[in-house]
């Protein structure tokens, strides 16, 4: 009831303070592995997201926006809070025609139909995103940045047309982040350049289709620990994602493909030069059953290597299983608007491979199964 409370605008120096935020918990069980903490053949609750957000806006042209946020998610992540977003957004020029300005600060990403707004459980499709594009294990490294974002919208007869490109560091000095790029054992860090990420999304008919594509550029060095397993090397990559929705009025259609050419030198000899065409896509519909009930189903596929697609060669290479290089997964899901404040929602997942799964939760990849089932329930609550 607090919560609730605090959800109304406050006026703080004659400018409006707008205060929100949100709960939510998951429940994960799998046949086998482990995803978001041990969830083999148990129930793992280590999936957590709970965030506070306030903006204000001082003048017509300027609002600062801030976001923290606590997220667990098995070994991941620890749930410590920190800064989600925090940002300056000023309008350059505002017309019918539509605005430009400029966002200073800790940006979310314009990566993607759903990162903006991926840790708010209302927002998303599903209790969990497509792993193909949205990954979990390693969702820092395209989350948010700390540099700058340009945007430019126009409005025409035909639609709408946004385009964003930003600069920024990218937040993959963390644990995750490093294990997500080199693995476990590795005890150095990485140092990031500043990334680039750019996208232009065209709505027409009011938002009924959906257009998009984004481009992200990385490049990081890695800085070897004593007696590291890895020397210094340089780590490379462009993802570009090409998106499409379209929204009817009871059921929606959405898809996205991926590719992620990752490239690696002068990591050593326990990590050979070499260039790798990762793959993704996945096709989802929604079909809303009622004002409160809403079913979803899915198809969801990524590919470490496209020119290994079932990994075999990596088996040959490796002597490890080569059903990690892939995952395929059949979700179907359901959501229930209890009140507009809270939301319940069940999935189950089908999966083919692990390519997906992280190795914090799986350290030993011989343990692993190929084909194993997931379910997960989530309740989330905003104010």
């Amino acid at each position: 009831m607090l919560w609730t409370t605090f959800a109304h605008a406050v006026n703080l120096m004659g400018s409006e303070l707008q205060l929100h935020g949100f709960l939510t918990q998951g429940v994960v069980t799998t046949s086998d592995n482990n995803f978001l903490g041990q969830s083999n053949k148990k129930a793992s609750t280590d999936f957590r997201e709970i965030g506070v957000n306030a903006s204000l806006r001082p003048t017509s042209d300027l609002q600062l926006s801030v976001g923290l946020l606590s997220h667990k998610a098995g070994g991941t992540d620890n749930g410590n809070v920190r800064l989600d977003y925090g940002l300056a957004d000023w309008t350059i020029s505002s017309s019918e025609q539509g605005r430009s300005g400029i966002r200073l600060g800790r940006v979310k990403n314009s990566y993607g139909l759903y990162n903006k707004t991926r840790d708010v459980a209302f927002t998303r499709p599903s209790i969990l995103l497509p792993q193909s594009i949205y990954f979990e294990r390693s969702r820092n490294l395209t989350l948010a940045g700390d540099g700058a974002e340009f945007y430019l919208d126009r409005n025409y007869e035909a639609g709408n047309l946004f385009v964003t490109f930003a600069l920024g560091k990218p937040q993959i000095g963390n644990e995750a982040g490093k294990v997500a790029l080199v693995g476990l054992l590795p005890n150095g860090r990485l140092e990031p350049k500043i990334a680039q990420i750019s996208q232009a999304m065209y709505e027409g008919d009011g938002g009924k289709y959906r257009l998009g594509y984004t481009v992200l550029r990385f490049d990081t060095r890695y800085n070897p620990g004593v007696r590291d397993v890895l020397q210094a090397g340089r780590l490379r990559s462009m993802v570009q994602i090409f998106s499409a929705q379209y929204n009817a009025e009871n059921w929606s259609l959405t898809s996205e493909y991926a590719l992620r050419p990752i490239s690696i030198k002068n990591f050593g000899p326990n990590a050979p030069d070499s260039t790798t065409h990762g793959q993704s896509y996945y096709i989802q519909g929604s079909y809303r059953l009622a004002p409160k009930w809403e079913a979803l189903l899915r198809y969801d596929v990524m590919y470490t290597d496209s020119e290994d697609r079932d990994g075999k060669a990596f088996a040959a290479a490796t002597r490890r299983p080569g059903f990690t290089r892939f995952s395929k997964d059949w979700t179907t899901g359901v959501r229930f608007d209890l009140t507009p404040e809270f939301m319940l929602r069940a999935e189950y997942h089908r999966v083919d491979g692990t390519a997906y799964l992280p190795v914090q939760d799986n350290p030993d990849p011989r343990a692993l199964e190929r084909r194993w089932d997931m379910f997960m329930l989530l309740g989330s609550f905003r104010f």
